[in-house]
C-alpha cells in the first residue's frame, strides 16, 4: 500500500540561511564582474617610483652610516676606559700592598699603628675623617691613604662612565638595525616594482641605465674649468679612478661605494681624514654658496637634509656615487637640488 506521508520540509531557519548565502554570492559575483582590473604601471611609472625609493633608501643609508660610525666610536671609547680601569686597579692594588707592608712591619716591631689598623678594618673612603683625631698618623701614612682614596674615586668615576657608554652603545646598535631594515625594505619594495615589468621592459631599463653610466664617463664635457690642484686635486683624481664602480649602501671602497663613502675615501687618498656621513661632511671646511664659485674637488651637497654628496667636476658637473643600480659617474648638477659646496 503506497504511503501518503508528506515529504519532510527544511526548517525555516535553514532556508533563510541558504537564501541569504545565495544572495551574498550573487552580490559578490556582480561586484567582481564590475570591479575595474588592477592597472599595470607603465615602464616609466615604475622607473619613477623606483627612483624615488632609491632616493629614500639613500636617506636611510646616511642615517645607517651615522649610527655605524657612532657604534665604532663608542666601542673604541669603552675599550680605552676598560683598559684604564684595569691599569688603575693594578695601581690601587700596589698602593694597598704598600700599606699592608707597613702594617706587617709595625706588627713585627711591636704592634700595628691604630691608624693603619683602622684602614685595614673599615671603608677607606671615610678613613681620613675617622682618623683625623688620631695623633699617630705620619705624613707618609696620610699621603698613602690619600692616594688610595683618590684612586678609588677615579676608578668609580671611570666605571660609571663605561656603564653609561655601554647603555648608549646598546641604543645605537638598535638604531643601526632599524636603519638597516629601513634601507633593505625600500630596496625590496623597489625590486618588487621592477619584478612587475616584462622581460623586455627590464632589458630596456637596464640598457637605459648602462647608456647613462657609459655616456657620463666617456663623453662628459667638463668645459674649460681649471684642473684641481693640491689636496682637492689629489682627492678628485682618486675619485676619477673609481668611475664605473657600483653603488652599494654602506660601502667605502674599493669594490663599491655609497655617496659619502666615495668622498671620504677620495680625500683619504689625499691624506685628509673627513667625516663619514654627508651631514657631517657638510660641517667642515669653508662653505661655498654659489655654483659659480666652486672649484674642482670641492664637496657639493644636495637635497634639504643633505643626504647626498659628491665632488665638483667643473662645468656644472658632479662626480659621485648616485644610487642603487648605478655606478660612480659624472652627472649634471641641475638634476638634483644643489644646496652648497664645501672647500676642504
Amino acid at each position: 500500500m503506497a504511503s501518503h506521508r508528506r515529504p519532510k520540509q527544511q526548517s525555516r531557519a535553514r532556508v533563510t540561511v541558504l537564501t541569504t548565502a545565495a544572495a551574498a554570492a550573487v552580490v559578490l559575483s556582480a561586484n567582481a564582474a564590475n570591479a575595474a582590473p588592477t592597472q599595470k604601471l607603465s615602464k616609466d611609472q615604475v622607473k619613477a617610483k623606483v627612483d624615488d625609493l632609491y632616493e629614500k633608501a639613500e636617506q636611510a643609508t646616511e642615517k645607517f652610516n651615522g649610527a655605524k660610525e657612532k657604534q665604532q666610536k663608542l666601542q673604541k671609547e669603552i675599550s680605552t676606559i676598560q683598559d684604564n680601569v684595569a691599569r688603575g686597579q693594578q695601581d690601587l692594588n700596589k698602593l694597598r700592598d704598600g700599606l699592608g707592608s707597613l702594617a706587617t712591619s709595625q706588627y713585627r716591631s711591636g704592634g700595628i699603628d691604630p691608624s693603619v689598623q683602622l684602614f685595614l678594618s673599615s671603608n677607606p673612603d671615610d678613613f681620613l675623617d675617622k682618623a683625623s683625631t688620631l695623633d699617630q698618623l705620619s705624613a707618609q701614612q696620610v699621603d698613602a691613604l690619600k692616594k688610595i682614596q683618590d684612586k678609588q674615586r677615579e676608578l668609580a668615576q671611570e666605571r660609571a662612565e663605561a656603564s653609561e657608554k655601554l647603555k648608549d652603545l646598546s641604543s645605537t646598535r638598535t638604531q643601526l638595525e632599524d636603519k638597516k631594515k629601513d634601507v633593505q625594505s625600500k630596496l625590496a619594495e623597489a625590486q618588487k616594482l621592477l619584478n612587475t615589468l616584462t622581460a623586455k621592459e627590464k632589458q630596456e631599463l637596464a640598457a637605459q641605465q648602462q647608456r647613462a653610466d657609459r655616456s657620463s664617463s666617456e663623453r662628459v664635457n667638463l668645459g674649460d674649468t681649471p684642473p684641481a690642484s693640491g689636496r682637492a686635486g689629489a682627492a678628485f683624481s682618486a675619485a676619477q679612478s673609481q668611475i664605473g664602480k657600483p653603488y652599494v649602501y654602506g660601502a667605502t671602497g674599493t669594490a663599491s661605494y655609497d655617496c659619502s663613502g666615495l668622498t671620504s675615501w677620495a680625500y683619504a687618498q689625499a691624506g685628509i681624514s673627513i667625516p663619514r656621513t654627508s651631514e657631517q661632511q657638510a660641517n667642515i671646511g669653508t662653505r661655498i654658496s654659489s655654483v659659480n664659485d666652486l672649484q674642482v674637488g670641492d664637496l657639493v651637497f644636495f637635497y634639504g637634509d643633505l643626504h647626498h654628496v659628491g665632488l665638483y667636476a667643473g662645468n656644472g658637473q658632479v662626480l659621485h656615487a648616485p644610487h642603487t643600480g648605478a655606478v660612480v659617474r659624472y652627472e649634471t648638477m641641475s638634476d638634483m637640488p644643489f644646496q652648497f659646496g664645501v672647500r676642504v
